[in-house]
């Protein structure tokens, strides 16, 4: 501790008329005492897309930033309309969400993103892709993503019906706290591509599809895929995380395509608590607790056809 002339006199005197005990008070009470600086999250809204009440990349991480804003130790920032312009926002960032469109134009693989991605990973930065933002093209982008969260959305490979999961047991996990088990429609991707044998990879949300979601129809292309049709009865993993051999954690999410869904408690917990799980800011014991109205839900929703 460093004790200027005053204060040390001041302690001193203490010490002399009230004995040992007084030092120590006064000496504390000298200190100054250093809070710890917030964690930092910053999500990243890839440009519109799909037709209203989709992929509304922009109006979601608003409302995660709504729900996540008031939480201690944490300073949540978002990005509209795809990756930062001045990505230094990034430097001091714990935690990456990107919930964004995918494939050959995925934001995080464009230009010379990939370096400046991984350098910013293996300092332990977070990172969360959510929804479309899972898929990236197969070869070198694959086995990167492979790296960064564990498992990605591979074309021809994985297939993404829309068909109602029914999640009947979640494991015991940071991420699945105060979620209670549920079942929902949505785009739900499946038979994804990860690491060999699931090394390092906890599955989160994992649900059965039925036959005839495997027969198809898929979104696109509409198949189906003699692949997904002969492993009928297999349980398919839709969420996942992974602690990163660099000391940060990664996470996969599947779901994402209608908006309206996060007005589901259990859906949205899942999001946010994962938020927080990937930043390393402790999950409250129930999860995160928010609500969320219908006003809410028809906020900052982008301007589409």
């Amino acid at each position: 501790m460093n004790l200027n002339r005053r204060d040390f006199l001041a302690a001193s005197t203490a010490a002399t008329l009230l004995g040992t005990s007084a030092l120590n008070s006064a000496t504390l009470a000298a200190s100054p005492v250093t809070a710890q600086a917030p964690k930092k999250l910053v999500l990243i809204a890839g440009t519109p897309s799909h037709p209203p009440g989709m992929h509304e990349h922009n109006a979601g991480v608003q409302l995660f930033h709504q729900c996540l804003k008031d939480i201690p130790g944490l300073e949540v920032s978002f990005v509209l309309n795809g990756y930062p312009k001045d990505d230094s926002i990034l430097d001091s960032a714990d935690g990456i969400l990107c919930y964004s469109d995918g494939g050959k134009g995925h934001p995080l693989i464009q230009g010379e993103r990939i370096p400046r991605i991984s350098q910013l990973l293996e300092k332990g930065v977070g990172l969360f892709c959510l929804h479309f933002g899972v898929e990236v093209p197969k070869g070198k982008e694959g086995d990167t993503f492979r790296d960064w969260i564990g498992g990605c959305y591979e074309h021809e490979y994985s297939c993404n019906p829309i068909w109602k999961a029914k999640f009947e047991q979640l494991p015991d996990h940071p991420i699945t706290r105060g979620v209670q088990p549920f079942s929902i429609v949505d785009e739900w991707y499946f038979n994804m591509r990860f690491r060999p044998d699931l090394k390092g990879v906890t599955p989160i949300l994992t649900a059965k599809p039925t036959d005839e979601t495997r027969d198809g129809p898929y979104v696109y292309p509409k198949g189906p895929y003699k692949h997904i049709q002969e492993a009928k009865g297999r349980p398919e993993h839709l969420m996942w995380a992974t602690d990163r051999t660099d000391g940060g954690r990664g996470v996969g999410f599947t779901g994402g395509h209608f908006h309206k869904n996060w007005g589901d408690d259990n859906f949205r917990k899942l999001v946010l608590n994962a938020l927080l799980w990937i930043t390393k800011v402790d999950v409250p014991a129930d999860g995160v607790s928010s609500t969320l109205s219908g006003e809410d839900l028809q906020k900052n929703l982008d301007p589409k056809k």
